[in-house]
């Protein structure tokens, strides 16, 4: 569960769910869920999620800022989209394990040899077609 607070909304518990795949071995992706919706997804780069632990991190739709005052044991996602901006706050705990699983599967600096360029390039040119 995470605590998510949309600009001018009241703060409401959703499912969020942390995801890593080995075939894209930069990203990761957080999957918040409401009862009657749809997921969506946010991908953004493991390292971001990594730095974000440590200080504020991020200039684009996604930032990640550990909070110190309040909630020291949260770490705050903010989402960025033309129309809205939306604060996930989820239990540091939670991200450092799911962190340290994704190390163990591509540790830091061999995210490259997990990348099939072969099939990327045949993927891009598919596209151009």
């Amino acid at each position: 569960m995470a605590q998510v607070n949309v600009s001018g909304e009241p703060e409401v518990s959703l499912l969020a769910e942390l995801r890593y795949r080995t075939t894209d071995p930069y990203a990761v992706c957080l999957s918040l869920g409401a009862p009657l919706a749809p997921p969506v997804d946010w991908l953004f780069a493991r390292s971001l999620l990594t730095e974000g632990l440590h200080l504020a991190v991020g200039t684009g739709d996604v930032r990640v800022i550990p909070r110190r005052r309040g909630h020291p044991d949260r770490v705050r996602i903010v989402l960025r989209s033309r129309a809205q901006e939306a604060a996930v706050d989820v239990e540091t705990s939670v991200v450092c394990a799911f962190l340290l699983r994704t190390l163990a599967l591509v540790p830091e600096g061999e995210e490259g040899v997990h990348i099939d360029l072969d099939r990327a390039v045949a993927d891009l040119l598919e596209d151009a077609e």
